[in-house]
């Protein structure tokens, strides 16, 4: 008997106390308004979750110090679509085709954090989806509460 009157307060607890079924998403994807993803390839280029923003990676064919700040650029207005800065970034992920030259122009990556630098993982790739790509990065950035 005490378990049937149990029972009644364990479902209204569980179901009080349980995770959202649907995650509320808001998509940007490069200034298209009417598109927030790109349904081609199947992306999006900035998914924010609560206050999380996942952003896809920005790409450049050219690995000198003007194709770097073009990517990093590229990220800065991905981050600027729901108010961040580099500042708000926690995770970055660095794809090349020639680490040793990203290496030597890391000077142009670093004045975008101005010295505030995420947790970062660098890797050299054989190839990018992009088949002319030498770089793609993508970011993690938290928002503010």
């Amino acid at each position: 008997m005490k378990y049937l009157i149990l029972l009644p307060f364990l479902l209204i607890f569980s179901n009080t106390f349980s995770q959202e079924k649907n995650i509320k998403k808001e998509k940007w994807h490069w200034n298209n308004n009417k598109m927030k993803q790109d349904t081609t390839a199947g992306y999006c280029q900035v998914l924010k979750v609560d206050n999380v923003l996942y952003i896809s990676g920005a790409v450049t064919t050219d690995l000198s110090p003007k194709g770097i700040q073009a990517v990093y650029n590229d990220l800065k207005a991905s981050l600027a679509s729901f108010g961040a800065t580099f500042q708000h970034v926690v995770k970055e992920n660095l794809y090349t085709t020639d680490i040793e030259a990203m290496k030597k122009y890391n000077d142009v990556r670093k004045k975008f954090y101005n010295n505030d630098f995420p947790a970062a993982t660098w890797i050299q790739v054989q190839r990018l989806y992009m088949s002319d790509a030498k770089l793609e990065v993508e970011l993690i950035a938290h928002l503010p509460k």
